[in-house]
């Protein structure tokens, strides 16, 4: 079927068409004849609008007078009839197939070896509503859908420059999925878009049926614990990005974007933080911080104290732990995986079952086990707040959860085994891959390491908005 082109026969080209869709029961042919000659209209059942295809289609074609040959009947609807707005040719089936999967009806004629398409896409989608994992409270309240044309016109409606570049391709030899490549031309540079294509262009899969099938081509090979490309679901975060000179890639069918480069400072920032004074984003931003810091390294300096080091606690502290701890039956280490392991079971039944479940869910976890835990001394006291205040610090971190949830149980291993320094170790090799993550020759750490003092007035604070905007920051001042 591949660049195979169509047939001059129509009903040769209808049998291939037949043959090579198994006799699929959503293809439907509407054979017809109009200015003398005979046609064909195929379309896909449920991805055009019944409506749209009767009033700007079947009712102009139809009505056209005698045509001499099939060529002047296909330049008369191209040059004189303006059925719709987004007509590309077809000259093979494989281009034939994937638009009208796409929503399109294509229109065949006796004699002709191209075929004209007509964009009447009418599929069900749903509607543009409130983003579920970027909460804000001065931003608007858009989100991304599923349906690429919706989520390239929300970023279009809030950057009206023509500055604006989207580049529409088709990745995955199954799917043939619609990829979407935003840019501003005059504020990215050509590099990192021609690095973009090139790793693209190396995609050699079967089907993309989320972001994550693409991020693996443009990241970095190397082993990184963080990701070098973010996602967002919001437009008005995207056009923020888009603006500081970075691009970022739609997949059709997926409600977020993919944005390159990212930068580790970024997960620490929302777009409330440009809606509040400057000193009250400060503190946010550094509270934020803190719960960064306390979700991964609380639980293991916990362990590491106790075990280690109970020298660092006052006589008061330390009786009041070990009180809590003689009643346990487990090690102090096993007793933190039991119950971070309990939590992370928990949450993801939460995720996972169905919404009417959920408070099922948070009875069990909370009254039966947490508090059965405790009082039968299975879990001490102590240690269960000091889970409770990490899992709360990872919450308010939710784009490095990933990151924090595998950490976590990778700092309670190295304190229950060699204490603070065990623990000071594993921090210095993390630090050592976050400082050597890149992506396409932007550090992920910056403007931290290496330090770029221009960028520390959205990193260490939050500048006032004039003097950000006077400076004019484009992420290519990071790049190395």
């Amino acid at each position: 079927m591949k660049e195979r082109g169509l047939l001059p026969s129509l009903d040769d080209s209808i049998a291939e068409i037949r043959r090579v869709s198994g006799g699929s029961s959503d293809v439907l042919i509407n054979r017809f004849v109009t200015g003398g000659i005979h046609c064909a209209l195929l379309c896909c059942e449920g991805m055009v609008s019944a409506s749209v295809i009767t009033e700007l289609i079947f009712e102009p074609i139809t009505g056209i007078e005698k045509k001499n040959s099939p060529g002047e009947l296909f330049h008369y609807i191209s040059e004189e009839l303006l059925l719709s707005t987004d007509r590309p040719e077809v000259n093979d089936y494989d281009t034939l197939f994937r638009l009208m999967n796409s929503g399109f009806a294509v229109l065949l004629a006796e004699g002709m070896e191209s075929g004209l398409a007509f964009g009447v896409q009418g599929y069900a989608s749903r509607g543009v509503q409130e983003p579920s994992g970027e909460g804000n409270i001065m931003g608007a309240h858009e989100g991304f859908t599923e349906t690429i044309r919706v989520n390239m016109s929300q970023i279009r409606r809030r950057l009206k420059s023509p500055e604006l570049v989207m580049e529409i391709f088709t990745k995955g030899s199954m799917s043939c999925t619609d990829l979407c490549l935003c840019y501003m031309k005059d504020r990215v540079p050509q590099e990192l878009i021609d690095k973009i294509k090139s790793s693209l262009g190396e995609m050699d899969t079967e089907a993309v049926l989320t972001t994550g099938y693409i991020r693996p081509f443009v990241e970095n090979g190397s082993f990184e614990l963080f990701d070098s490309a973010g996602t967002t679901e919001r437009p008005d975060v995207l056009c923020s990005k888009l603006i500081e000179g970075r691009a970022a890639i739609f997949v059709d069918g997926v409600p977020y974007a993919v944005v390159i480069p990212r930068l580790f400072c970024e997960s620490f920032q929302t777009l409330d933080d440009y809606a509040f004074k400057p000193y009250y984003s400060t503190f946010i931003r550094w509270l934020k911080y803190l719960a960064f810091l306390a979700a991964v390294l609380l639980p293991s300096f916990y362990v590491a104290i106790v075990m280690y080091h109970p020298e660092l606690l006052n006589s008061t502290l330390f009786m009041l732990l070990v009180e809590a701890e003689k009643k346990a039956p487990l090690s102090i280490v096993t007793e933190s995986l039991f119950v971070l392991l309990m939590y992370e079971m928990v949450r993801e039944a939460g995720v996972r079952l169905p919404k009417p479940a959920g408070g099922a869910v948070s009875i069990i976890s909370g009254l039966i086990i947490g508090d059965a835990a405790v009082n039968s001394g299975l879990v001490s006291t102590p240690l269960l707040t000091m889970t409770a205040l990490a899992v709360l610090g990872g919450l308010v971190v939710p784009e490095l959860d990933p990151q924090i949830t595998v950490l976590r149980f990778a700092f309670i291993i190295a304190g229950g085994t060699l204490g603070l320094f065990g623990i000071s170790l594993l921090a210095c090799a993390v630090l050592v891959n976050i400082c050597a993550t890149e992506d396409y020759g932007f550090p992920y750490t910056t403007p931290l390491s290496p330090f770029k003092s221009s960028g520390m007035g959205d990193t260490a604070v939050r500048s006032d908005i004039k003097k950000m905007q006077d400076r004019g920051f484009t992420v290519e001042e990071y790049h190395e």
